[in-house]
């Protein structure tokens, strides 16, 4: 143990950190589910990680059905994906299996998702948002089916060409109405993404962490997603 110089660890404290160390140590070895090969929050030119595709695409699925949020979008921010999946062990799981223990370390903040009401000209906000307000580009992580494109030469503002905003395909509509989720965090306008607290009909849902183990659950072998769902200009 690396202890402050000059400081002697209280010996009942000591005792019981490694008790419940102990007593943790199952959960975090439990296995969750398996990948194929490394999956990392490694950005490519776009923005988009092979990581962040899996966790938007866990959320969505965890908020999509009727009960749970009727969510057809779901966007992650990228500072709350705190480390890589690799195939190698890190403990004594086998070859690319996953345990709770890593997931965790991947989302340690314990954030609820939230499902909300935006219109398309608030997606389009949001998106712009990656740029304006901000100290260095924060680009969102993006769910299924949804994909833009956003033009590297162009200024701040303009980075994201509405016509651009698709979802399954179709343009979004400015005037429509989409059900987005997002965590807790930045359903409370984290990372100065402020049109998330003007979501309407807002409905709250389980740990992020939670989620991604359910979408490994079900999902397992998984492999890296796609990084095709945001297109880059210039």
């Amino acid at each position: 143990e690396n202890y402050q110089e000059g400081v002697t660890p209280d010996a009942d404290v000591t005792a019981l950190i490694d008790k419940y160390e102990a007593l943790a140590a199952p959960l975090a070895d439990a296995v969750i589910g398996s990948i194929t090969t490394d999956i990392t929050r490694t950005n490519n030119d776009a923005g988009e990680s092979a990581l962040g595709d899996i966790i938007a695409d866990a959320q969505l699925a965890a908020t999509s059905s009727a009960t749970t949020g009727s969510a057809v979008i779901a966007f992650m921010n990228r500072g709350g994906i705190r480390g890589d999946l690799l195939f190698a062990p890190t403990g004594a799981e086998g070859d690319g299996e996953v345990t709770y223990g890593e997931a965790f370390g991947i989302q340690p903040f314990g954030n609820s998702l939230v499902t909300m009401t935006l219109t398309g000209a608030q997606i389009h906000e949001v998106l712009t948002a990656q740029w304006v307000g901000q100290t260095s580009p924060r680009i969102l992580q993006v769910s299924n089916g949804f994909t833009y494109t956003w033009d590297a030469a162009a200024d701040d503002a303009d980075k994201v060409d509405p016509a651009s905003i698709m979802l399954n395909g179709v343009m979004v509509d400015p005037a429509g109405e989409y059900r987005v989720t997002v965590n807790s965090f930045m359903a409370d306008g984290g990372d100065n993404y402020g049109t998330f607290r003007l979501g309407t009909d807002r409905l709250g849902g389980e740990v992020d962490l939670d989620a991604l183990e359910t979408y490994f659950g079900l999902n397992t072998p998984i492999a890296p997603g796609p990084q095709d769902r945001i297109n880059r200009l210039n």
